[in-house]
């Protein structure tokens, strides 16, 4: 009885992550539509490579990568996680929280933001100088990383 058991959670297992493998596409059109709406309001570059990644046959993200080196991340509704562009680009300050964008404007004149990933507790942001930073959902500066 043991043995039957086991082979039917073997069984169930194997079909569980078969069904969760990750897909990649060349254009936006597996897109949620708030995700090509970001892309094209945002965003200059064109799409790369889309990530679909999967978790027991449901899609759980979407990592899209620019022509640009940009990587942004979205949910399985289309609303983005976070955003990384390379170090000779910023992340779109319309994506960024308005006390965030003031936050470091202020203090960081010459920085921009390169990442930003945004967190049950609020966001973590990246500055092109290296620096490291957490927010509160309000956009409100806690501490350094």
């Amino acid at each position: 009885m043991k043995k039957i058991v086991l082979a039917i959670i073997v069984a169930l297992g194997i079909g569980q992550s078969a069904d969760a493998r990750d897909r990649y596409e060349r254009t936006d059109e597996s897109l949620p539509q708030a995700a090509k709406l970001t892309l094209q309001k945002h965003f200059k570059a064109k799409v790369a490579l889309v990530k679909i990644e999967k978790t027991i046959g449901t899609i759980q993200e979407y990592e899209v990568i620019l022509t640009d080196g940009t990587d942004i991340s979205f949910d399985a509704k289309g609303n983005w996680d976070s955003v990384e562009t390379p170090i000779n680009k910023v992340v779109p300050s319309k994506l960024i929280p308005k006390p965030i964008v003031d936050y470091v404007t202020a203090n960081y004149k010459k920085a921009g933001i390169v990442s930003i990933d945004k967190e049950n507790y609020g966001y973590d942001v990246e500055l092109s100088n290296g620096i490291e930073m957490k927010f509160d959902k309000a956009g409100n500066f806690k501490r350094f990383d």
